[in-house]
């Protein structure tokens, strides 16, 4: 009997405990973000301290004391701080929140009434960085980059032809990336989506646009050089004939084609003029056989 009655003892002081054991509390926010951490202390009894700790060594400690009315501040960041007055609500405020601010965090409040322990957890959320990307082999690539945690990865149509990829950088983020291959031409677009915490993204791309142009700027590209040199070497043979014209017609220097040969006299004062060219003198000209006689 007496065992029974240590048996029940012992089971109601853990129901006890349980009971009154000290309160969690979970918090998830949005890096760059404001955290703030609750400290409930709802007794009617003024509270003598309250401090704030963060369990890692070393961390911020963060305390009042109401009857000096003093706050203190160890190894604690300038983005906490008390969101009110530590008196009236001891909550604790943390803005911009950051990766390095996510862990365990607790409140401990001493009054007349006794002393009281309140526990949080934070955790910081960051949103990835999405993209859509697709080459010319038709492979398309959705990239959720840096998110915490991984970003969940869909495509619609669905298809089974996807793979996926996980990067995890030192920072507690994760990249992760999923490869398709479309083989359906007629499809008119592919949409990627991203599902996280922080934020859901929808990505389409146009399948129409994704044929290869590069060669095509090629081509043009050769044929405008084409047409500029033919422009050129068009501009250099007026340019020739235009001299010989020239040189025909009003100059005493001779000159020599393959089909008209004039030779000077220097035995003779009265130079007889040549004879006017005619169409015909021009109907085998070639740029490359004139030969200059000075």
């Amino acid at each position: 009997m007496a065992e029974t009655w240590a048996v029940l003892a012992a089971l109601l002081f853990l129901l006890i405990c349980l009971v009154e054991g000290p309160a969690y509390n979970l918090v998830s926010v949005e890096a760059g973000q404001e955290a703030v951490l609750s400290c409930p202390y709802i007794s009617k009894v003024p509270l003598l301290m309250v401090t704030w700790k963060m369990k890692c060594s070393p961390c911020c400690l963060l305390a009042y004391r109401s009857d000096h009315n003093e706050t203190k501040k160890l190894n604690c960041s300038e983005r906490m701080m008390w969101k009110y007055s530590p008196d009236r609500d001891p909550a604790l405020r943390i803005y911009p929140v950051n990766l390095g601010d996510e862990g365990n965090y607790t409140c401990e409040v001493a009054s007349s009434a006794g002393n009281y322990l309140f526990s949080s957890s934070l955790t910081v959320t960051v949103p990835p960085t999405v993209t859509l990307t697709c080459d010319n082999s038709r492979v398309a690539v959705c990239q959720a980059a840096a998110g915490k945690p991984a970003a969940d990865i869909s495509w619609i149509p669905a298809s089974n032809q996807s793979t996926e990829e996980e990067l995890h950088h030192p920072n507690g983020t994760v990249t992760r990336v999923s490869y398709i291959r479309w083989v359906n031409s007629m499809l008119p677009t592919l949409t990627c989506l991203v599902t996280h915490p922080a934020t859901n993204q929808t990505l389409s791309i146009d399948l129409s646009d994704t044929s290869p142009r590069l060669p095509y700027l090629l081509i043009g590209g050769s044929t405008s050089v084409a047409a500029v040199s033919g422009m050129t070497l068009c501009l250099i043979f007026r340019c020739r004939a235009f001299r010989l014209r020239k040189l025909a017609h009003g100059s005493s220097v001779p000159f020599a084609t393959k089909n008209f040969r004039s030779t000077p006299s220097c035995e003779k004062k009265d130079v007889d003029k040549p004879p006017a060219l005619s169409e015909s003198t021009y109907q085998n000209y070639n740029p490359r056989t004139i030969y200059m006689n000075y």
